[in-house]
């Protein structure tokens, strides 16, 4: 059984109370069926739990078959907050590079995005300088059908293949249009730098 919390608003009256004296508020429990209006439930306990399972579903299969060059699983004890590798793709200037994501869960997941960051400065269109990154399924494209190894899947996707007309660094899909040799020859520089 769930637990309910009634607040009940001790000393108050019809009218407002005088200037200066404030309500006192008292927090009662109440087992299931305690009354009607005031009863909320105890709302995290259960989605906690429904969302933690998912990852925990999600983390099973991930270990069992996880997407190539790429790992990802919870940072210390904490479920909702993992740390991924991703092995830069053959063929693209990220080539050799070993890039670290930051993966957060929000406690509605499956029903938001999970939050992912870059903590390898990559030089990338779609990858800011704080490491977010522009990936449409981690915002309006989000659906509670994709696991993280979709996700995983699609950061691989965007880094061997830019979207550079929707860039979060003008510059760089600027660059990457109109000079493509540089381009890659600079996200190498960088892969070499930061990433290895």
């Amino acid at each position: 059984d769930a637990a309910v919390f009634l607040l009940v608003l001790v000393g108050e009256r019809e009218r407002e109370p005088p200037a200066g004296r404030r309500r006192r508020r008292r927090w009662r429990r109440r087992g299931r069926g305690g009354g009607g209006g005031g009863v909320r439930p105890w709302a995290s306990a259960t989605s906690v739990s429904a969302s933690g399972k998912r990852i925990q579903k999600e983390m099973l299969e991930l270990n069992a078959d996880p997407p190539a060059d790429c790992s990802a699983g919870p940072k210390g004890d904490n479920l909702y907050h993992w740390l991924s590798t991703l092995i830069g793709p053959s063929g693209s200037p990220y080539e050799g590079g070993i890039f670290f994501l930051d993966i957060i869960f929000p406690s509605e997941y499956p029903f938001k995005p999970p939050m992912v960051t870059f903590k390898t400065r990559i030089y990338h269109c779609n990858v800011d300088s704080a490491g977010k990154l522009s990936l449409d399924i981690l915002k309006d494209g989000w659906s509670p059908t994709l696991t993280i190894s979709k996700v995983l899947l699609a950061i691989k996707n965007i880094i061997t293949n830019p979207d550079p007309y929707n860039p979060l660094v003008s510059s760089i899909a600027r660059l990457y249009l109109t000079d493509r040799a540089k381009h890659d020859e600079i996200a190498a520089e960088w892969t070499i730098r930061f990433a290895r």
